[in-house]
């Protein structure tokens, strides 16, 4: 098998992203996930360029990186400094890194109209700055910036500039499509020219993804003989973002029969937990429709796809999900079939036959439901308490009862925001709470107060954090004609140390919808535990 380098930029060209901003202990948490997962380089940053990134690079030092490189980012030198004394250059080495990457310009316009230098001048600031940080005994990733489009604009042009890199003694020629425009086939054919020019040259791909083609790209050009793909993570970066290593690694992993290895068959169990890592450090929503480790790349809504799957899950799905740590996920919608509920019943070890009673029972009241806006595609735990209520699963049992609550807002001055806060009286096993708790909003206040009256009962619930909450306004679905009487629904999202759940409520009343929702999402880590507890116990 043909050993392909991963290059990962996400600690760099990924915060070029407009929602996604690092401290430095998150560029350290990333970067030891991604030497977990067995990246092979890792791109710190530019140091210099700020404090974050000169942080960084002090304290990754101290780290013992079981398999990945660190590289350091830059430029090819200023045209007002040479290369032994450009600030830059010297950034690069007291980086410490043993690896520095640097860009250059390809393209002709813009050695001309962005450095306004002659082109000559251009292709020798290329090799000297790579010669000499070669001779300072670094490994050098030579990024040739807008190489693509300085190919079709001036093909001897843009093969001079990396030529130069080449005889400097670049270990890499990383071609560059930054703008993000160039055509897979294109990417092929510029691709196998550069290697019939430059045979002994180890060439690269940093593919953006501003035609949704990053990944396509970078394929192509493996397939023309490329040998290093840099990317990022989730695709996250500038504009549209940059090549998604989560669909390039396991593509060339699975999809070539055994032609191409890149973190090797083992690690790919490791992704889906490495882009959800990624995602929540960086405090961004997670994209559920990303292919390969995104929640929604292997779930079945369709009742004849859910019966398809329920046979042979190869009918519906390209790959085993669990080779890249994902799992297939049944919903319960207003499309399902019995198949779907059988599906999901089966996951918590109940063997149901698709006539029986109780199976056309809970998909008629499903459907009742979802007509009414419960969306339980989205909100799965609320289906599993559902489902394992209507199955008489042992466990599902009330953990409390809410005898009363009460909502307000409140603003003490008139600068001030205003707060919620919410009041609740709760039982538990014959013991009355009456507690009271402030939050941004009715839900957050809600789920405050909630939380608070029975810690004393069931102390775990301390480690559950309210994540998110959406609310839509349902007028389709409110039979007395919409507007300000339609009913509301509200999808609360809500997480501990371990995972993430999703659960729903609907209610012409949001304050309703809303306890609905986060009584559903308490009763679901209390289930969790209390499950869990069981297991341990039983496996002992």
């Amino acid at each position: 098998m043909k050993k392909i380098q991963i290059y990962d930029t996400s600690l760099r060209d990924g915060t070029q992203s407009e929602d996604i901003s690092l401290t430095n202990d998150d560029k350290l948490k990333i970067a030891l996930k991604l030497d977990e997962l067995g990246i092979d380089f890792i791109e710190g940053g530019w140091p210099g360029s700020n404090p974050v990134d000169m942080a960084f690079f002090n304290e990754i030092k101290r780290l013992s990186l079981k398999h990945s490189k660190i590289a350091a980012f830059g430029s090819t030198h200023h045209p007002g400094f040479t290369a032994e004394n450009d600030p830059n250059l010297r950034n690069l080495l007291t980086s410490g890194s043993d690896v520095c990457t640097i860009f250059g310009k390809t393209w002709d316009i813009h050695a001309t109209e962005a450095l306004r230098i002659p082109l000559k001048q251009n292709l020798k600031i290329i090799h000297d700055s790579v010669a000499f940080l070669c001779s300072m005994g670094r490994h050098v990733v030579f990024d040739a910036e807008h190489f693509f489009d300085g190919f079709k604009a001036n093909k001897e042009y843009a093969l001079a500039a990396i030529s130069a890199a080449h005889k400097a003694g670049a270990n890499t020629l990383s071609l560059c499509d930054t703008n993000g425009g160039t055509l897979p086939h294109e990417v092929y054919e510029i691709v196998q020219s550069v290697s019939k020019t430059l045979p002994d040259a180890q060439l690269g791909i940093h593919a953006h993804n501003d035609c949704e083609l990053a990944v396509a790209n970078s394929i192509a050009a493996v397939q023309a003989g490329a040998t290093h793909i840099q990317g990022t993570i989730n695709g996250i970066g500038e504009r549209c973002g940059n090549a998604n290593l989560c669909s390039i690694i396991p593509t060339l992993e699975l999809k070539f029969n055994d032609e191409y290895t890149t973190l090797g068959r083992e690690k790919l169990a490791l992704l889906t937990s490495a882009s959800a890592f990624v995602t929540d450090v960086a405090n961004i929503m997670p994209f559920d429709r990303q292919p390969f480790v995104g929640r929604s790349a292997f779930a079945h809504k369709g009742g004849v796809h859910a019966s398809a799957v329920n046979r042979n899950s190869a009918l519906y799905e390209h790959i085993d999900p669990e080779i890249v740590g994902n799992r297939q996920r049944v919903l319960l919608t207003e499309l399902a079939g019995r198949a779907n509920i059988v599906n999901m019943a089966k996951k918590f070890g109940f063997h149901l036959d698709k006539d029986e009673p109780v199976v056309k029972g809970l998909l008629n009241e499903l459907k009742k439901r979802s007509s009414m806006g419960y969306d339980y595609a989205a909100a799965e735990a609320s289906v599993e308490l559902l489902l394992l209520k209507k199955l008489g699963r042992r466990g599902v049992r009330e953990f409390f009862k809410l005898n009363q609550f009460r909502v307000l807002e409140l603003k003490e001055a008139q600068e001030q925001d205003p707060i919620s806060e919410a009041s609740v009286i709760v039982e538990v096993e014959g013991i009355t709470e009456h507690t009271a708790a402030t939050g941004r909003g009715p839900v957050n206040s809600l789920d405050n107060a909630l939380r608070k009256a029975l810690c004393n009962f069931y102390p775990r619930l301390s480690e559950m954090k309210l994540l998110d909450f959406k609310v839509r306004v349902m007028t389709a679905e409110s039979p007395e004609g919409g507007g300000t009487a339609s009913f509301v629904r509200v999808l609360v999202e809500s997480g501990d140390h371990l995972s993430r759940w999703v659960t729903v409520g609907v209610s012409y009343n949001i304050i309703e919808a809303s306890w609905q929702a986060v009584a559903d999402s308490i009763t679901y880590k209390l289930y969790k535990d209390e499950h869990e507890q069981r297991a341990q116990i039983e496996n002992t």
